[in-house]
């Protein structure tokens, strides 16, 4: 009896050992993805200087009438404001359309518009659905090679690293400070995120879709659905 004890205080050891391993593994990725990419986060006057070929906003939640999350409309707003500052002569709207009721890229398309912006100039990626893969696809479906991307400041570590992984020259501009709710969540799964992504990005796995090029130079009403 003492000697299965003996072994079971062991086996709760070891197993507190790797666990303690892989927290600080987590840390330790985190902490590298956001170092190594912080002097490539811009502000909005710095970007417009790169030369950048588009102008790339990632997508998030859409409410359920239809409208942009807070975190999108926001992301939305410097996005067009960057192209109005004549940062890029493109914007790529990339998120998930991968079923016919939830459509991220379509809204924003439809929000650029409204301000004005030429239907031509806005390309649509409808199969951005992680980060790893709309930057994939940044590069291989729209012919990107240097972009400006946009998310909320959190954000942004994870996608430039992939992207630079990726062969991207790439350079990101926040969307506005605020603090949204549930942000502490958000900041966790983040760190998780970016030891995940690290991991990745070195092994780069094929995106769910490809395609056929639609080079960003072009006319983005190809992208039209």
């Amino acid at each position: 009896m003492r000697k299965k004890m003996k072994w079971v205080k062991r086996g709760f050891f070891a197993l507190f050992c790797l666990g303690c391993m892989g927290i600080l593994a987590v840390f330790g990725l985190s902490s590298h993805v956001k170092n190594h990419t912080a002097d490539k986060i811009l502000t909005a006057e710095e970007a417009a200087e790169q030369g950048a070929d588009c102008i790339l906003v990632l997508g998030c939640g859409v409410r359920e009438d239809g409208t942009p999350s807070l975190m999108l409309r926001d992301r939305l707003e410097t996005g067009v404001a960057l192209y109005e500052d004549g940062a890029a002569p493109k914007l790529l709207m990339s998120g998930d359309h991968g079923r016919k009721e939830y459509d991220e890229v379509n809204l924003m398309k439809e929000y650029a518009m409204e301000r004005d912006i030429p239907s031509a100039d806005i390309f649509m990626d409808h199969a951005g659905f992680s980060t790893y893969e709309s930057m994939y696809r940044a590069r291989d479906i729209f012919c990107a090679e240097k972009v400006i991307v946009v998310s909320q400041r959190y954000h942004l570590p994870r996608a430039l690293y992939v992207a630079e992984k990726l062969g991207l020259e790439a350079y990101g501009v926040p969307a506005q400070e605020v603090e949204y709710r549930g942000q502490a969540y958000r900041e966790f799964r983040e760190m998780l995120a970016r030891a995940k992504d690290f991991c990745t990005a070195v092994v780069q796995p094929l995106p769910k879709y490809l395609g056929e090029a639609i080079p960003i130079t072009g006319n983005g009403d190809l992208t039209n659905d």
